[in-house]
């Protein structure tokens, strides 16, 4: 039985445990994920999107193959055990091509969902609930759920002809924004209800039924709802433990017995606790890892500039200005989410709980200010320097246990995100209640 179906195995048995999917594709935040559970001894889930990898390369230039040897050559120079790692593909369906008729995007997405599991991901979300170009504006339930089992034929055939290793788990369902996107922060957000929750489930074992799929059934690990939480450029919407009890009991006696909750960024530690003691087994974070990063690589910076008060013939750094350029030059990962004056725009782009600048760390010029950031705090920092401009790795640093370097700062920022994670997912008892 492979971890991901122990996990399900456990719920139904009464253990509450969960695990946490790091959705990134950035180097410094994979890496520091394999530290996190090296120090936990646990697996480590990393999931690419739809939009990140595909089979034409996606915004990384990664295809599923191409990304499964970029994860894999970290762990070994990080030496995390390959067989502790698990590879998940997370909205697979035809969101990267919903501009184009269902037929088109279709055929895809079923491309799509081939390419990720010829190439060893063992976790696959199958998401049709995106209406294309020539569907009406909101998509019939039944249709998202043959679509969805249409995905699945082919990651099962896909398997079939890998013929090697475990077989494919699936999580179905989407009540969260469309990959990458963020919360109206106008509206108002409320967790999915029990009904549309018994109804999607029976819909799509029945579409599942239809094409034959009954074992695939059986490794349907969860079900995405919304359980009341997301964030946007300035606000995180907070979990309602007492809101969200009748979506918590919908699925306590039936497959797949837990949930998967996306967008789960910003929450509190005790929200975490209790998101993974009410079913929500799986928990996604993705733009607070990239968050941290971004406010640490900062943090080197304003070192850097202090720096070179006592030499002013050192290079500068200037990684804010060459960002934002780079976000301004091409807006296209964030025109559609940061809204409202230049002022409020230019904050959002730097600083926003959404972090669209995540899109932008792979630009070359980027990546040369980031390394040269790295470069420049290789020595040992000043403590003072510490103390003024990264205060959480001071501590840590005098006691020894990270380097006093910038990469170890950067890992050390990521990990206290993790590290929040971690203690959510470890194991409980039904009786060991988390506080209300």
């Amino acid at each position: 039985m492979t971890e991901l179906l122990r996990l399900r195995e456990d719920r139904r048995n009464g253990i509450c445990r969960g695990m946490y999917s790091v959705c990134s594709a950035h180097p410094l935040v994979l890496r520091a994920a394999m530290e996190q559970s090296l120090a936990d001894g646990t697996p480590v889930l990393i999931e690419a999107t739809c939009n990140q990898v595909d089979q034409f390369g996606g915004y990384t230039g990664m295809t599923p193959v191409a990304f499964t040897e970029f994860v894999r050559t970290l762990a070994l120079e990080v030496g995390f055990p390959e067989d502790r790692l698990i590879l998940g593909g997370d909205h697979l369906g035809p969101n990267p091509w919903r501009g184009e008729s269902a037929q088109s995007a279709m055929l895809k997405a079923e491309d799509l969902v081939d390419a990720y599991v010829a190439a060893g991901f063992q976790k696959i979300h199958l998401d049709a609930s995106m209406h294309c170009a020539d569907d009406p504006s909101i998509l019939a339930d039944t249709t998202i759920a043959e679509r969805a089992a249409r995905l699945c034929l082919r990651a099962e055939q896909a398997y079939q002809r890998r013929g090697s290793g475990s077989a494919p788990v699936y999580v179905i369902g989407t009540e969260v924004p469309t990959p990458g996107g963020t919360v109206d922060e106008a509206a108002g957000l409320q967790p999915t209800s029990a009904a549309d929750v018994i109804r999607t489930l029976e819909i799509s074992q029945a579409a599942f039924r239809k094409n034959g799929l009954e074992a695939a059934w059986e490794r349907v690990i969860a079900l995405v709802v919304q359980p009341g939480v997301e964030f946007g450029d300035t606000k995180v919407h907070g979990y309602d433990r007492q809101l969200a009890q009748p979506l918590v009991q919908a699925i306590a006696t039936r497959l797949p017995w837990m949930y998967e909750a996306h967008s789960t960024d910003y929450q509190t530690p005790l929200a975490l606790q209790q998101l993974v003691q009410d079913r929500f087994a799986m928990l996604k974070v993705g733009p607070w890892l990239t968050f941290a990063l971004r406010e640490a690589l900062f943090s080197l910076e304003d070192i850097v500039r202090d720096l070179n008060l006592a030499d002013r013939n050192r290079p500068l750094a200037r990684l804010r200005e060459v960002l934002d350029f780079a976000m301004r030059s091409n807006p296209v990962h964030w025109k559609d989410h940061h809204r409202g004056s230049s002022r409020e725009q230019a904050l959002a782009r730097l600083f926003s709980f959404s972090d669209r600048s995540r899109y932008y760390w792979n630009h070359p010029e980027v990546c040369a200010e980031v390394a040269f950031l790295l470069e420049t705090t290789q020595d040992p920092i000043p403590l003072q320097l510490l103390s003024q401009h990264a205060p959480a790795a001071l501590g840590p640093v005098m006691e020894g246990s990270i380097q006093n370097n910038g990469q170890a700062i950067v890992l050390h920022a990521i990990r206290r995100v993790l590290s929040q994670y971690s203690a959510a997912c470890r194991p409980r008892t039904l009786t060991e209640r988390v506080a209300s």
